[in-house]
């Protein structure tokens, strides 16, 4: 390490408190090494402000809403004080809401569901599926990906100048237009290469053409703040888990309008305010409009309180910091991978693109199952293989590249169609440099001197041989 990166690292904040900093976990070459998480894209370790916050309440936890009793009161104020604080942590207007759900997926699903008739859904190919896929009963347009982020913002400007005009001459998108209502749909960072998109560009288009936009934060929140007023989106959505809360929650933050206009997203107690009999002996409902009409069912309290508690613990220990150290284990990462001439790390828009810590890539001459199971089992290095469950993307950035099969883990392919994975690498907040730095050296010598032990394949996971 030269003076000056050293001096920069010594200058940077430490890592966050996470769980299972200290877990050791076993080699297949005997022995055992603490384990490096670096998934974080996939989940993210809970910081330990979030694990001792809940602990805290445990005790104390009751009924939601309604409840006479203590315990009752105490739990309904602080689900409520948790809307109130993610609301701030997101910078949201006075009038929106915000809607705890179970994920990004279960919040772009909701949003889906609460689209007005004949909506117009843009789309990039380049989404995770949980940003591409649940708009499926709406008329849907699918965007190519983008080489730059000019490109991107281009792209979509082509796209809404053309859309059609809406069958329902009544329809009117509430920003104006002739063509009525449309919603862009983009990420704020990719899961796969982890390159920050022009989020306020394209909702500058979109509002020009009288669309809204909402933002799949899922892989933006936990790396910079994310300011609805600012970036001037519609919707925001991102999950607990992947924001150092891994309790089975999620955000929806927005405008109220469409919520409050459609049919709840599950029927049943909490989202109804009045429900009376008929005379007919069917009975009359009246919803609530406010967050409450989809969040039907007794609400994920301690998800939506551990949500809170990291929003505060990521205000506190400040984004400023945390991105500059980010930006220093990302810098270790990337340089470290350019040592090695085999490795092809995936980009949309070059080298010198923004991004957060998700680094995705390939190695020749290895299946990229067949790699992440070395990393693990002989190095005790956690890592993701796969598609990303943005597959469109990932078959866009390998292209034809060959996938040699290696000893194990080929994912099946149809035929004629080239079996396609990658390698991805991720880390955060609580990531020390150590992880990193043995990260790097793992897969210099893998591609050195090969593993060090055999593999087979088991129920299409690339396993060691026993």
């Amino acid at each position: 390490m030269s003076v000056s990166t050293a001096a920069v690292a010594q200058s940077l904040c430490t890592p966050l408190p996470v769980l299972g900093r200290d877990v050791t976990v076993p080699l297949v070459t005997g022995g055992e090494v603490t384990y490096a998480a670096l998934d974080y894209a996939a989940s993210a370790p809970a910081l330990q402000r979030v694990w001792d916050d809940v602990a805290a309440y445990a005790p104390y936890y009751g009924s939601v809403h309604r409840g006479a009793g203590y315990l009752s009161q105490l739990s309904t104020d602080l689900f409520e004080n948790a809307r109130r604080t993610v609301s701030e942590f997101l910078d949201c207007r006075a009038d929106d809401q915000l809607v705890f759900t179970r994920s990004t997926t279960d919040s772009l699903n909701l949003l889906a569901r609460a689209l007005p008739a004949d909506c117009q859904v843009f789309v990039f190919e380049t989404e995770h599926h949980a940003s591409l896929l649940p708009w499926q009963d709406a008329t849907v347009t699918y965007l190519n990906a983008p080489r730059t982020p000019r490109q991107a913002v281009e792209t979509l400007e082509r796209a809404l100048a053309g859309r059609d005009p809406s069958p329902s001459s009544r329809l009117r998108s509430s920003r104006g237009g002739p063509h009525g209502p449309a919603l862009v749909c983009v990420t704020g960072a990719s899961n796969v290469t982890g390159e920050l998109w022009p989020v306020r560009e394209l909702a500058a288009v979109a509002h020009a053409h009288g669309a809204r936009i909402v933002l799949d934060a899922a892989q933006l929140a936990p790396h910079h703040p994310v300011s609805v007023r600012d970036l001037d989106v519609d919707w925001v959505a991102f999950s607990g888990h992947k924001l150092y809360a891994p309790f089975g929650s999620g955000v929806l933050a927005g405008r109220a309008d469409w919520l409050r206009a459609a049919e709840p997203y599950l029927a049943g107690g909490g989202a109804s305010r009045k429900v009376t009999r008929r005379e007919d002996g069917g009975v009359d409902v009246e919803w609530h409009d406010t967050a409450a009409r989809h969040e039907a069912g007794s609400p994920n309290v301690i998800g939506a309180y551990s949500i809170a508690s990291a929003c505060r613990a990521l205000t506190e220990a400040g984004f400023g910091s945390l991105v500059a150290r980010e930006r220093h284990l990302i810098a270790k990462v990337r340089e470290g991978l350019a040592e090695v001439p085999e490795v092809r790390v995936l980009s949309l828009f070059g080298d010198d693109a923004p991004r957060v810590g998700v680094i995705s890539f390939v190695v020749e001459g290895w299946n990229s199952s067949h790699f992440a199971a070395a990393l693990s089992a002989e190095y005790g290095i956690g890592v993701r293989d796969g598609l990303f469950c943005a597959h469109p993307l990932v078959r866009t950035l390998l292209g034809s590249d060959p996938q040699t099969q290696g000893e194990c883990g080929a994912p099946e392919a149809a035929p004629g169609e080239k079996s396609l994975n990658a390698i991805r690498v991720s880390f955060g907040a609580g990531t020390p440099d150590e992880h990193v730095e043995r990260f790097v050296t793992a897969v210099r010598e893998l591609v050195r001197d090969g593993a060090k032990w055999r593999y087979r394949t088991e129920g299409g996971r690339c396993v060691p041989a026993v």
